[in-house]
């Protein structure tokens, strides 16, 4: 970043350390900065823009509040519950970063402008492959990459992850240096529309309708209790079922239309091959040959070594060297080849047969 003062730059401000530390480090590089807050949920108490507010105050940047309330509750939130009533296991951040943050932001920043956040990850150009490339963050403790790999290659060539080349622990020194007010915050870690994580009770109050409890199913089909609704359960969960079958057992299916929650040992949540639609290729144009990668299906798992394979209509069939854990329907597969995203997307089928519409 230099020699940037014809240029001009939307920080996303979340009113945390990251966000302060990428608006100070995009002004220092000579950008011409302003301050922008989502404002996502009405039920906002404001207290995120008033810290990102004292932030720009403090570097002397223009600040503003944008509001994205009803695109968050169409994009986000109503296809957060529509993939759990079908039975997988949506990832909102993801969706968030697709249809709103960057894709909103960008048209706010206009044309040639362009959008900061305190995302941890990085963009480089490849001038080989005439590519942008995302990568991993150097920080591999706080890499957000997982969430990022529906960015396009226009998106790419106008963000800037500031954060990206730094460790965490000197973000927040750089925020306490600086004196900015929100320099002690913890990180936040729920679900921002669902503070206390009890989805199952966010989706009966945002729909209106109960969740009808049902039958908890062995694999063999034989009942062994009644759960408290489906959609309150995911795949591989073992605590709070309620169950004493003798043995540790996990949530291995569901099925919503018959309204019921499968259980069996953890060996039947290992599964070698899933199917993956939706694709958002970065590094290479699209897959035409089977590819050697690392996949991630989690955002905290280690990539695991896989050969993804073009199947029909754009999919992508991933087989993995050794059977993975869990593997969840709605979920993001991201495929990478050491410190780059190749792409990703989402988690349409798992071998076990369950298929998942949204």
């Amino acid at each position: 970043m230099t020699n940037n003062n014809h240029h001009h730059a939307l920080i996303a401000m979340s009113g945390g350390v990251d966000s302060a530390a990428a608006a100070y480090l995009v002004r220092e590089a000579g950008f011409r900065c302003r301050g922008v807050t989502m404002r996502l949920l009405p039920e906002d108490s404001g207290e995120n823009a008033r810290d990102a507010e004292a932030v720009c105050r403090k570097l002397g940047i223009p600040f503003s509040v944008l509001d994205l309330t009803e695109e968050f509750r169409r994009d986000v939130i109503e296809k957060f519950i529509r993939v759990y009533q079908a039975g997988g296991t949506p990832n909102p951040c993801v969706d968030c970063n697709r249809r709103i943050k960057f894709s909103q932001l960008l048209e706010e920043a206009g044309e040639g402008g362009y959008v900061a956040t305190g995302h941890y990850a990085q963009v480089e150009y490849d001038g080989d492959s005439g590519r942008w490339l995302l990568k991993k963050a150097l920080d591999s403790g706080k890499d957000q990459s997982y969430f990022l790999y529906t960015l396009t290659q226009e998106q790419l060539a106008y963000v800037l992850f500031p954060l990206g080349r730094m460790e965490k622990s000197r973000t927040r020194s750089l925020a306490e240096r600086l004196g900015f007010p929100n320099a002690r915050r913890r990180d936040s870690q729920d679900i921002c529309f669902i503070p206390g994580g009890d989805y199952g009770g966010f989706i009966e109050a945002y729909t209106g309708t109960t969740c009808p409890a049902g039958d908890f199913l062995t694999q063999e089909g034989r009942v062994a209790g009644r759960h408290r609704g489906a959609v309150r359960y995911t795949l591989g969960q073992r605590k709070g079922l309620g169950l004493s079958m003798g043995e540790p057992v996990y949530v291995c299916g569901k099925d919503m239309a018959a309204n019921t929650v499968t259980v069996g040992p953890e060996i039947a949540l290992f599964s070698r091959e899933i199917l993956v639609e939706d694709l958002n290729w970065i590094a290479l144009e699209g897959l035409t040959a089977p590819l050697p990668v690392k996949a991630k299906t989690r955002s905290r798992q280690t990539e695991q070594p896989a050969t993804a394979y073009p199947a029909e209509n754009g999919r992508v069939r991933l087989v993995f060297d050794q059977p993975q854990r869990a593997v969840t329907p709605g979920q993001a597969a991201v495929f990478y080849d050491g410190e780059t995203v190749l792409g990703g997307g989402t988690i349409a089928e798992v071998q076990s047969g369950e298929k998942v519409t949204a």
